[in-house]
């Protein structure tokens, strides 16, 4: 039971973070794709909505990483081995789109020095998310396989298939999707972007079915084990209401009810992620490390379990009030 505790935390703390993190890098995405006579001001709101809580949401990553290596050593050990390319491109990305946003917003130089910086801030919001989808796509297709807690495939297998590329694909859309959502509730005050933002949310939210089509399609060949959990008896209904909070967004989005449009959102997220998780499990990295095989000892977990409840009464009410403090003027 311990184990699965702990697995539920992991997956709780990655849906927090592609709730959170995963809209700053959908922030940055549309920071680079920023065009027409509102670009500035688009780029600007943008800024405004990431500035000042960008940081803190790296703390739901940070927590995953945790949970992973001391709840599921085995496990991290052989992700961390056979996806060390992907996820080193991945780190790269965080750090080059932090730098970046900061550098952009300091470079005392008009013109050519933010420009750059801003470039790289947006092409480093691509890379991320598209590396972290690749990452989740590469363990569950079956390809990496480990024995003896050694990984004996190399460190090209799995991820470079088209399974865990249409993964990687799909979470930029995802997370354009929700971002852009987003920042339609930000730009209450600016009607015009707040009409931009509902076109690209619409856009985007559009553009998420054939790649989620794509990635339905290849996981029966790329990832088969997953695709099998996908059609279990209780795949309908959760896909029902993924389905729902879909066209729950798109209908709030349409009749510009963006507060609803965003709860939506969230819980379209959520229910992909919750989807993904149960098709999955009970691996970790297909077929060869689980859950079980993987877990700490019972006295590190129950440790570790007390110490994630300890850190919550902390830390939730702490990003409660951070949020307050520098969002809590959104209204609809």
């Amino acid at each position: 039971m311990l184990p699965q505790v702990v697995a539920v935390s992991l997956l709780l703390s990655l849906i927090l973070y592609a709730l959170m993190g995963g809209a700053d890098f959908g922030g940055g995405m549309w920071d680079l794709l920023a065009v027409g006579p509102r670009a500035a001001r688009q780029r600007e709101l943008i800024s405004k909505a990431i500035a000042p809580i960008w940081e803190a949401n790296h703390v739901w990553l940070i927590l995953a990483v945790v949970v992973l290596f001391t709840g599921f050593p085995a496990g991290f050990a052989a992700m961390m081995t056979a996806l060390f390319i992907p996820v080193m491109l991945m780190v790269i990305g965080i750090v080059l789109r932090g730098s970046a946003f900061i550098f952009r917003n300091y470079d005392s130089r008009a013109g050519a020095g933010p420009h750059r910086w801003g470039t790289a801030f947006g092409m480093a919001s691509f890379l991320t998310p598209f590396f972290q989808g690749v990452i989740l796509g590469a363990m569950a297709t079956g390809r990496i396989r480990v024995a003896d807690s050694h990984v004996t495939t190399g460190y090209l297998a799995g991820w470079l298939t088209p399974f865990a590329l249409a993964c990687g694909a799909f979470a930029l859309g995802l997370f354009a999707f929700l971002a852009a959502t987003y920042l339609t509730l930000d730009a209450k005050e600016q009607p015009e972007l707040q009409d931009d933002f509902r076109r690209r949310a619409i856009g985007s939210g559009l553009a998420l079915g054939p790649v989620a089509g794509v990635v339905f399609l290849t996981a029966r060949q790329g990832a088969p084990l997953l695709f099998q959990g996908l059609t279990n008896w209780w795949a309908p209904w959760l896909l029902g209401a993924t389905s729902l909070c879909a066209v729950g967004a798109f209908g709030a989005l349409w009749w510009r009810r963006f507060a609803v449009a965003r709860v939506a959102a969230v819980g379209q997220v959520t229910l992909i992620l919750a989807g993904w998780s149960l098709a999955q499990y009970p691996n970790l990295i297909t077929p060869d490390v689980t859950v079980a095989s993987a877990a700490a000892p019972d006295a590190t977990l129950r440790l570790l379990v007390v110490a994630l409840a300890a850190g919550a009464v902390i830390l939730l009410p702490s990003l409660f009030f951070l949020f307050r403090l520098f969002k809590g003027g959104e209204r609809r």
